[in-house]
Protein backbone atom coordinates (compact mmCIF):
# COMPACT_ATOMS: atom_id res chain seq x y z
CA UNK A 1 0.00 0.00 0.00
CA UNK A 2 1.35 3.69 -0.79
CA UNK A 3 0.75 6.86 1.51
CA UNK A 4 -0.20 6.90 5.49
CA UNK A 5 -2.68 4.05 6.24
CA UNK A 6 -4.95 5.25 9.23
CA UNK A 7 -7.28 3.32 11.15
CA UNK A 8 -9.90 3.74 13.43
CA UNK A 9 -11.71 1.28 16.11
CA UNK A 10 -14.54 2.75 17.93
CA UNK A 11 -15.66 0.75 20.12
CA UNK A 12 -15.87 -0.64 24.07
CA UNK A 13 -13.63 0.87 26.45
CA UNK A 14 -10.57 -1.22 27.26
CA UNK A 15 -11.77 -3.45 30.73
CA UNK A 16 -9.42 -4.35 33.13
CA UNK A 17 -10.12 -6.10 36.45
CA UNK A 18 -8.80 -3.49 38.93
CA UNK A 19 -5.42 -4.38 40.82
CA UNK A 20 -4.58 -3.44 44.68
CA UNK A 21 -2.01 -0.71 44.62
CA UNK A 22 0.15 -1.61 47.66
CA UNK A 23 3.04 0.47 48.13
CA UNK A 24 4.04 3.83 49.93
CA UNK A 25 3.93 6.96 47.75
CA UNK A 26 6.81 9.56 48.74
CA UNK A 27 4.81 12.29 51.20
CA UNK A 28 4.03 15.42 49.54
CA UNK A 29 4.54 18.84 50.74
CA UNK A 30 1.56 20.05 52.53
CA UNK A 31 -1.07 22.04 50.19
CA UNK A 32 -2.95 24.75 52.11
CA UNK A 33 -6.30 25.11 50.29
CA UNK A 34 -8.61 28.94 50.28
CA UNK A 35 -11.40 30.29 48.46
CA UNK A 36 -11.14 33.78 48.05
CA UNK A 37 -13.96 36.10 48.45
CA UNK A 38 -14.31 36.57 44.89
CA UNK A 39 -14.82 32.69 44.23
CA UNK A 40 -10.87 31.73 43.10
CA UNK A 41 -9.45 28.63 44.35
CA UNK A 42 -6.30 29.54 45.87
CA UNK A 43 -3.53 26.38 46.57
CA UNK A 44 -0.12 26.87 48.11
CA UNK A 45 2.77 25.31 49.17
CA UNK A 46 5.62 26.11 50.64
CA UNK A 47 9.26 24.75 49.76
CA UNK A 48 11.63 27.03 51.44
CA UNK A 49 14.90 25.65 49.81
CA UNK A 50 14.07 27.09 46.38
CA UNK A 51 15.38 30.68 45.76
CA UNK A 52 11.69 31.02 43.62
CA UNK A 53 8.34 30.99 43.67
CA UNK A 54 6.30 29.66 40.69
CA UNK A 55 2.33 30.34 40.43
CA UNK A 56 0.15 28.57 37.43
CA UNK A 57 -3.22 29.67 37.10
CA UNK A 58 -6.12 27.86 35.03
CA UNK A 59 -8.71 29.16 33.61
CA UNK A 60 -12.04 27.79 32.75
CA UNK A 61 -11.49 29.10 29.65
CA UNK A 62 -9.80 26.73 27.11
CA UNK A 63 -11.01 25.68 23.61
CA UNK A 64 -14.11 24.18 24.98
CA UNK A 65 -15.47 27.42 25.42
CA UNK A 66 -15.30 28.28 21.33
CA UNK A 67 -18.01 29.16 20.28
CA UNK A 68 -19.34 27.84 16.52
CA UNK A 69 -17.33 29.48 13.99
CA UNK A 70 -14.88 31.01 16.27
CA UNK A 71 -13.33 27.86 16.71
CA UNK A 72 -9.36 29.21 17.81
CA UNK A 73 -10.61 31.91 19.93
CA UNK A 74 -9.86 30.31 23.41
CA UNK A 75 -5.91 29.89 21.64
CA UNK A 76 -5.72 33.36 20.41
CA UNK A 77 -7.01 35.45 23.27
CA UNK A 78 -4.69 33.35 25.73
CA UNK A 79 -1.59 34.41 23.67
CA UNK A 80 -2.87 38.05 23.15
CA UNK A 81 -3.14 38.71 26.89
CA UNK A 82 0.96 38.79 26.88
CA UNK A 83 0.99 41.54 23.79
CA UNK A 84 0.40 44.59 25.99
CA UNK A 85 -1.90 45.66 28.72
CA UNK A 86 -3.15 49.28 29.49
CA UNK A 87 0.03 50.53 30.80
CA UNK A 88 2.67 48.84 28.71
CA UNK A 89 3.30 47.20 25.23
CA UNK A 90 4.71 43.59 24.78
CA UNK A 91 7.83 44.76 24.55
CA UNK A 92 8.19 46.62 28.14
CA UNK A 93 6.32 43.40 29.60
CA UNK A 94 9.61 41.48 28.33
CA UNK A 95 11.86 43.96 29.28
CA UNK A 96 10.15 43.71 33.03
CA UNK A 97 10.60 39.82 32.49
CA UNK A 98 13.92 40.44 31.50
CA UNK A 99 15.57 42.64 34.19
CA UNK A 100 13.54 40.34 36.81
CA UNK A 101 15.36 37.08 35.58
CA UNK A 102 11.37 35.84 35.64
CA UNK A 103 9.50 33.76 33.05
CA UNK A 104 5.94 34.30 32.23
CA UNK A 105 3.98 31.79 29.64
CA UNK A 106 0.51 31.40 28.62
CA UNK A 107 -0.79 27.64 27.25
CA UNK A 108 -4.20 27.40 25.41
CA UNK A 109 -5.72 23.70 26.17
CA UNK A 110 -8.93 21.96 25.55
CA UNK A 111 -10.06 22.70 29.03
CA UNK A 112 -8.01 25.75 30.49
CA UNK A 113 -5.78 28.52 29.56
CA UNK A 114 -3.08 28.25 31.64
CA UNK A 115 -0.70 30.97 32.84
CA UNK A 116 3.03 29.94 34.88
CA UNK A 117 4.79 33.14 36.71
CA UNK A 118 8.31 31.93 37.98
CA UNK A 119 10.00 34.39 39.62
CA UNK A 120 12.81 34.90 42.24
CA UNK A 121 11.28 35.21 45.65
CA UNK A 122 12.61 38.82 46.24
CA UNK A 123 10.60 40.32 43.37
CA UNK A 124 7.58 38.17 44.07
CA UNK A 125 5.60 41.37 44.66
CA UNK A 126 7.41 43.17 41.59
CA UNK A 127 6.38 39.90 39.67
CA UNK A 128 2.80 39.61 40.88
CA UNK A 129 2.07 42.98 39.85
CA UNK A 130 3.10 42.32 36.00
CA UNK A 131 1.33 38.84 36.38
CA UNK A 132 -2.20 40.45 37.39
CA UNK A 133 -1.69 43.45 35.21
CA UNK A 134 -1.85 41.23 32.41
CA UNK A 135 -4.59 39.06 33.49
CA UNK A 136 -7.02 41.67 34.51
CA UNK A 137 -5.65 44.91 32.24
CA UNK A 138 -5.09 43.30 28.61
CA UNK A 139 -5.14 45.98 25.91
CA UNK A 140 -5.33 43.55 22.66
CA UNK A 141 -3.65 45.86 20.16
CA UNK A 142 -4.80 45.34 17.06
CA UNK A 143 -1.92 45.42 15.14
CA UNK A 144 -0.65 42.85 17.39
CA UNK A 145 -3.00 40.68 17.43
CA UNK A 146 -3.42 40.60 13.50
CA UNK A 147 0.06 39.33 14.07
CA UNK A 148 -0.72 36.65 16.25
CA UNK A 149 -3.09 35.30 13.64
CA UNK A 150 -0.78 35.44 10.81
CA UNK A 151 1.66 33.57 13.28
CA UNK A 152 -0.81 31.06 13.85
CA UNK A 153 -1.95 30.52 10.23
CA UNK A 154 1.57 30.03 9.56
CA UNK A 155 1.83 26.81 12.20
CA UNK A 156 -1.23 25.86 10.98
CA UNK A 157 -0.14 25.65 7.23
CA UNK A 158 3.48 24.03 8.85
CA UNK A 159 1.36 21.17 10.47
CA UNK A 160 -0.54 20.31 6.75
CA UNK A 161 3.10 18.89 5.79
CA UNK A 162 3.68 16.67 9.17
CA UNK A 163 1.79 13.60 8.94
CA UNK A 164 1.87 12.91 12.64
CA UNK A 165 0.00 16.11 12.61
CA UNK A 166 -2.33 15.31 9.34
CA UNK A 167 -3.28 12.24 11.12
CA UNK A 168 -3.97 13.59 14.36
CA UNK A 169 -6.64 16.11 12.89
CA UNK A 170 -8.48 13.61 10.66
CA UNK A 171 -7.94 11.07 13.74
CA UNK A 172 -10.19 13.59 15.82
CA UNK A 173 -12.62 14.71 13.14
CA UNK A 174 -13.30 11.17 12.36
CA UNK A 175 -13.41 9.61 16.32
CA UNK A 176 -15.46 13.03 17.43
CA UNK A 177 -18.76 13.27 15.58
CA UNK A 178 -19.39 16.22 17.83
CA UNK A 179 -18.39 18.04 20.40
CA UNK A 180 -15.89 20.56 21.99
CA UNK A 181 -13.03 18.08 21.62
CA UNK A 182 -14.03 17.66 17.76
CA UNK A 183 -11.89 20.83 16.68
CA UNK A 184 -8.23 21.47 17.15
CA UNK A 185 -7.02 23.90 20.11
CA UNK A 186 -5.57 26.34 17.88
CA UNK A 187 -8.55 26.32 15.32
CA UNK A 188 -8.53 26.05 11.44
CA UNK A 189 -7.66 28.00 9.22
CA UNK A 190 -10.89 29.10 7.67
CA UNK A 191 -12.10 30.10 11.73
CA UNK A 192 -8.75 31.68 12.90
CA UNK A 193 -8.88 34.13 9.28
CA UNK A 194 -11.99 35.17 10.59
CA UNK A 195 -11.18 36.24 14.35
CA UNK A 196 -10.37 39.85 15.25
CA UNK A 197 -9.78 41.93 18.24
CA UNK A 198 -13.08 42.18 19.17
CA UNK A 199 -13.86 38.13 18.68
CA UNK A 200 -10.61 38.18 21.54
CA UNK A 201 -11.87 40.94 23.52
CA UNK A 202 -15.92 39.17 23.91
CA UNK A 203 -13.88 35.93 24.49
CA UNK A 204 -12.04 37.58 27.36
CA UNK A 205 -14.79 39.45 28.92
CA UNK A 206 -17.25 36.00 28.96
CA UNK A 207 -14.81 33.64 30.46
CA UNK A 208 -11.80 35.22 32.40
CA UNK A 209 -13.28 35.35 35.71
CA UNK A 210 -12.04 34.46 39.18
CA UNK A 211 -14.47 32.33 39.98
CA UNK A 212 -13.56 30.27 37.03
CA UNK A 213 -10.10 29.88 38.03
CA UNK A 214 -7.65 27.78 39.55
CA UNK A 215 -4.12 29.48 40.96
CA UNK A 216 -1.51 27.30 42.37
CA UNK A 217 1.46 28.56 43.88
CA UNK A 218 4.60 26.53 45.12
CA UNK A 219 8.37 27.33 46.36
CA UNK A 220 9.94 29.71 48.94
CA UNK A 221 6.71 31.28 50.32
CA UNK A 222 4.75 30.89 53.73
CA UNK A 223 1.16 31.29 54.68
CA UNK A 224 1.27 33.95 55.40
CA UNK A 225 2.96 35.74 52.60
CA UNK A 226 -0.12 34.01 50.37
CA UNK A 227 -2.62 35.60 52.11
CA UNK A 228 -0.47 39.14 52.50
CA UNK A 229 0.91 39.26 49.39
CA UNK A 230 -1.47 37.02 46.94
CA UNK A 231 -4.83 36.93 48.47
CA UNK A 232 -4.96 40.54 49.18
CA UNK A 233 -4.20 40.95 45.30
CA UNK A 234 -6.19 38.74 43.55
CA UNK A 235 -9.34 39.46 45.65
CA UNK A 236 -9.75 42.87 43.67
CA UNK A 237 -10.24 41.01 40.82
CA UNK A 238 -14.17 41.09 40.32
CA UNK A 239 -15.51 38.02 39.71
CA UNK A 240 -18.15 37.61 36.92
CA UNK A 241 -21.39 35.33 35.95
CA UNK A 242 -21.18 31.13 36.57
CA UNK A 243 -19.70 29.11 33.66
CA UNK A 244 -22.48 27.52 31.65
CA UNK A 245 -22.06 23.96 30.73
CA UNK A 246 -20.19 23.03 27.45
CA UNK A 247 -21.62 20.31 25.12
CA UNK A 248 -20.81 16.81 25.43
CA UNK A 249 -18.86 14.96 23.03
CA UNK A 250 -20.58 12.87 20.88
CA UNK A 251 -18.04 9.51 19.57
CA UNK A 252 -18.54 7.62 16.43
CA UNK A 253 -19.82 4.24 16.54
CA UNK A 254 -18.68 0.91 14.81
CA UNK A 255 -15.21 0.36 13.29
CA UNK A 256 -13.71 2.79 10.90
CA UNK A 257 -10.58 2.84 8.71
CA UNK A 258 -9.47 6.23 6.69
CA UNK A 259 -6.81 6.36 4.27
CA UNK A 260 -4.74 8.99 3.76
CA UNK A 261 -2.49 8.96 1.39
CA UNK A 262 0.42 11.56 0.27
CA UNK A 263 2.96 9.03 -1.52
CA UNK A 264 5.00 8.73 1.23
CA UNK A 265 7.58 5.79 1.98
CA UNK A 266 6.51 5.78 5.90
CA UNK A 267 2.82 5.08 6.97
CA UNK A 268 1.51 6.67 9.99
CA UNK A 269 -1.06 4.75 12.12
CA UNK A 270 -3.25 5.77 14.63
CA UNK A 271 -5.56 2.87 16.26
CA UNK A 272 -8.32 4.13 19.00
CA UNK A 273 -11.54 4.72 20.31
CA UNK A 274 -13.52 6.41 22.76
CA UNK A 275 -11.34 6.96 26.14
CA UNK A 276 -12.42 8.24 29.54
CA UNK A 277 -12.77 11.51 31.42
CA UNK A 278 -10.41 12.29 34.20
CA UNK A 279 -12.83 11.78 36.63
CA UNK A 280 -13.30 8.58 35.54
CA UNK A 281 -13.37 5.59 38.81
CA UNK A 282 -11.28 3.44 36.36
CA UNK A 283 -8.74 6.25 35.62
CA UNK A 284 -5.58 4.44 37.87
CA UNK A 285 -6.53 0.73 36.99
CA UNK A 286 -6.35 2.41 33.35
CA UNK A 287 -2.79 4.05 33.35
CA UNK A 288 -1.94 0.88 35.13
CA UNK A 289 -3.28 -1.10 31.88
CA UNK A 290 -1.96 1.56 29.33
CA UNK A 291 1.24 1.26 31.08
CA UNK A 292 1.61 -2.36 30.15
CA UNK A 293 0.13 -2.37 26.73
CA UNK A 294 2.02 0.68 25.20
CA UNK A 295 2.93 3.30 27.46
CA UNK A 296 5.96 1.64 29.24
CA UNK A 297 8.19 2.49 26.47
CA UNK A 298 10.94 -0.79 25.83
CA UNK A 299 8.63 -2.69 28.87
CA UNK A 300 5.46 -2.51 27.19
CA UNK A 301 3.63 -5.12 24.92
CA UNK A 302 2.92 -3.34 22.02
CA UNK A 303 6.77 -2.27 22.00
CA UNK A 304 7.88 -6.15 22.30
CA UNK A 305 5.87 -7.83 19.69
CA UNK A 306 5.87 -4.43 16.93
CA UNK A 307 9.60 -3.04 17.21
CA UNK A 308 11.25 -5.92 19.08
CA UNK A 309 9.98 -9.51 17.61
CA UNK A 310 8.96 -8.09 14.45
CA UNK A 311 11.62 -4.61 13.96
CA UNK A 312 8.06 -3.41 12.25
CA UNK A 313 8.62 0.30 13.63
CA UNK A 314 11.13 2.08 15.94
CA UNK A 315 8.59 3.15 18.01
CA UNK A 316 5.20 2.53 19.11
CA UNK A 317 3.07 3.29 21.92
CA UNK A 318 -0.68 4.33 23.78
CA UNK A 319 -1.91 6.65 25.63
CA UNK A 320 -5.28 8.10 26.69
CA UNK A 321 -5.98 11.51 26.19
CA UNK A 322 -8.30 12.67 29.52
CA UNK A 323 -10.11 15.29 30.21
CA UNK A 324 -12.93 17.24 31.98
CA UNK A 325 -15.16 15.11 29.21
CA UNK A 326 -13.91 11.81 28.18
CA UNK A 327 -11.30 12.49 25.67
CA UNK A 328 -9.52 9.22 23.14
CA UNK A 329 -7.45 6.38 23.63
CA UNK A 330 -4.82 5.60 20.77
CA UNK A 331 -2.43 3.97 19.54
CA UNK A 332 0.45 5.43 17.33
CA UNK A 333 3.37 3.76 15.34
CA UNK A 334 5.17 4.67 12.25
CA UNK A 335 6.17 1.62 9.89
CA UNK A 336 6.86 1.19 6.27
CA UNK A 337 3.97 1.55 4.31
CA UNK A 338 4.52 -2.27 3.15
CA UNK A 339 4.81 -3.45 6.81
CA UNK A 340 1.60 -1.01 7.32
CA UNK A 341 -1.60 -4.04 7.37
CA UNK A 342 0.65 -6.33 9.61
CA UNK A 343 1.51 -3.95 12.21
CA UNK A 344 -2.28 -3.36 12.65
CA UNK A 345 -2.53 -6.60 13.20
CA UNK A 346 -0.58 -7.38 15.74
CA UNK A 347 -1.62 -3.85 17.72
CA UNK A 348 -5.09 -5.35 17.19
CA UNK A 349 -4.23 -8.41 18.87
CA UNK A 350 -2.53 -6.92 21.79
CA UNK A 351 -5.56 -4.58 22.37
CA UNK A 352 -7.77 -7.67 22.37
CA UNK A 353 -5.56 -9.98 24.68
CA UNK A 354 -5.43 -7.14 27.52
CA UNK A 355 -8.81 -7.48 26.97
CA UNK A 356 -9.28 -11.00 27.45
CA UNK A 357 -6.20 -12.03 29.16
CA UNK A 358 -5.40 -11.04 32.91
CA UNK A 359 -2.17 -9.72 32.86
CA UNK A 360 0.75 -11.07 34.96
CA UNK A 361 1.75 -10.58 38.49
CA UNK A 362 5.18 -9.28 37.24
CA UNK A 363 3.51 -6.72 34.88
CA UNK A 364 1.40 -4.90 37.24
CA UNK A 365 4.46 -4.88 39.54
CA UNK A 366 6.53 -3.44 37.32
CA UNK A 367 3.66 -1.15 36.46
CA UNK A 368 3.10 -0.38 39.50
CA UNK A 369 6.75 1.13 40.95
CA UNK A 370 7.66 2.52 37.59
CA UNK A 371 4.04 5.25 38.25
CA UNK A 372 4.58 5.15 41.98
CA UNK A 373 8.65 6.33 41.09
CA UNK A 374 6.84 9.17 38.98
CA UNK A 375 4.86 10.86 41.57
CA UNK A 376 6.75 14.40 42.48
CA UNK A 377 8.57 13.78 45.84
Amino acid sequence: MTGRFRLFCAGVLLLLATASMEGTLRAMPPVERMTLSNQMVLLASGEPSLPFVTLQLLIDAGSRRDAAGEEGAAYLTAKALLLGTARRGEKAINEELDFLGASLHSSPGRDYATFTLRVLKKDLERGLDLFLEVLTQPAFPQEEVKREVQKTLAALQAAEDRPDDVAEKAFQENLFLRGPYRHPVEGTRKTISSLTRETVERFYRKHYHPNRSILAVAGDITAGEVKTLLASRFEKWPRGAVAEAPGENVFARGPKTVKIDRKLSQATILLGHEGISRDNPDFYALTVMNYILGGGGFSSRLMEEIRNKKGLAYSVYSFFDPGKLPGSFQVALQTKNVSAREAVVIAREQMKRIQQEPVSEKEIEGARKYLIGSFPM
